[in-house]
């Protein structure tokens, strides 16, 4: 594994939308009284999946709406492949229920530090040919592997990318681990792998008033 320096965390959502902004809210105007998917924390929404109340496409494409709606302004996207998405989420909903792993249907972000482009010209233009070890163990369990999250350049450097803290558009999300923190923020998806060697986890999760876990 090309990351074995670095220790592989995960960003929760854990709390209710009622604790967010307004703004936030209604970003997407609702069209019922219902709880939009997007909104849903990882228990509940797996929770819905795994009885039936929501499909793993439903769910994805609620995210996937929240994101058009809030990327030119948060940026936290490295790479997004909506066709690919919902592609993969049908694919996730055809499996027999005794066949599902317990993580079925579960979107996450993952770090563009994990085995990719490390946000660095150098590797302009390089695929991997495999999954980072991490990524094919969530797949393995169910997880839909929804798309790269942005980072500073090989975790490492100052100098971060684009991404704006959800809370505040004029304030820094924090790094390295920049756009998983803001992407499990902002509800654009339910969680996200990082990694920390110092303050990669810790930062972005206090910054964006989330929890990281790091089982290191």
């Amino acid at each position: 594994m090309p990351h074995t320096f670095w220790v592989l965390a995960v960003f929760l959502a854990v709390a209710g939308p009622v604790i967010w902004p307004r703004s936030y809210n209604e970003a997407i105007p609702s069209l019922s009284n219902r709880v939009e998917p997007w909104k849903l924390t990882a228990p509940v929404a797996l929770g819905k999946i795994q009885a039936d109340k929501m499909s793993v496409q439903e769910y994805a494409e609620s995210l996937l709406e929240r994101i058009k709606a809030r990327d030119d302004e948060v940026q936290a996207w490295a790479y997004l492949d909506e066709k690919r998405v919902v592609q993969e989420a049908r694919l996730l909903d055809e499996i027999p229920k005794k066949n599902r792993g317990p993580l079925h249907g579960l979107p996450i972000a993952v770090k563009d530090v994990i085995y990719t482009k490390f946000n660095s010209p150098l590797y302009d233009g390089h695929f991997p040919e495999t999954d980072a070890a991490s990524v094919r163990i969530l797949r393995h369990a169910g997880a839909l592997i929804f798309g790269k999250t942005t980072t500073t350049e090989f975790a490492a450097i100052h100098v971060g990318p684009k991404t704006r803290n959800p809370h505040d558009l004029l304030r820094t999300p924090g790094g390295s681990s920049s756009g998983s923190g803001a992407a499990v923020a902002d509800f654009q998806v339910p969680m996200a792998l990082g990694t920390q060697t110092g303050g990669s986890l810790i930062r972005p999760a206090s910054f964006n008033g989330i929890y990281s876990f790091k089982p290191t």
